[in-house]
């Protein structure tokens, strides 16, 4: 199973390097069947069982979810109608809970892991988490940074420009205290096609297991 995973990854990548380069739906029409069958249906099924794999891992029972190739344009100035990438997503019923996702695209392959965006009472939580355990977070990261390249991710809202009231300007972990967002994400390791797509991302998600941990039982 790995290898026919390792397969749609090589598939996609190329697919979405064409579509990249030919973004418009002349391109895509003509290919759509090829992408139904090689592409969505193979990641369906890879986002059910990694979801089953990560769940274990965790401990939690996830919600798989394969991003649809079509763009909302609607409220951007970029027009181009299709995603060029591969974006799977897992989340758990529990509310604030941090969410596992997996892209692949021309110029990455990475599992992540996170919170996209936070805002209202989460927001607090999150500030509070970062005040009171700020270093054990850096700790964290760092740990998931050596084992598997985890850094934190650029994805979500800008951050504020100034720290929060009722926290210092020269506070320690002032940049994260500024975050509307809080994801970290890592790239696969080199070998990732000789040991499978599936062990190589289990390895991130080992990396990232102690990050998840504290994010959780201090947002939910």
């Amino acid at each position: 199973m790995s290898d026919g995973f390792v397969a749609l990854v090589d598939r996609s990548v190329a697919f979405f390097a064409e579509l990249r380069d030919n973004n418009t739906k002349d391109f895509f029409e003509p290919r759509k069947d090829f992408y139904t069958s090689e592409i969505k249906k193979p990641a369906e099924l890879l986002a059910k069982v990694l979801g089953g794999e990560i769940g274990r891992a965790t401990g939690r029972a996830l919600k798989p979810k394969l991003f649809r190739i079509y763009r909302d344009v609607r409220f951007s100035k970029d027009k181009t109608p299709y995603n060029a990438h591969l974006h799977l997503s897992w989340t758990e019923p529990q509310s604030g809970a941090p969410a596992w996702f997996f892209g692949a695209a021309p110029d990455y392959l990475i599992l992540g892991m996170g919170l996209m965006q936070i805002d209202g009472p989460a927001l607090t939580r999150f500030r509070a988490l970062v005040d009171a355990q700020g270093d054990a977070l850096a700790a964290d990261l760092a740990k998931a940074g050596a084992e598997a390249g985890v850094t934190i991710s650029d994805w979500g809202p800008a951050p504020l420009k100034r720290v929060p009231k009722p926290y210092e300007q020269d506070h320690p972990h002032a940049a994260l205290l500024k975050r509307k967002a809080f994801a970290a994400h890592g790239p696969l390791a080199p070998s990732w096609r000789e040991e499978g797509l599936l062990p190589a991302v289990l390895r991130n998600v080992s990396a990232m297991l102690p990050l998840w941990k504290r994010l959780r039982d201090g947002m939910c």
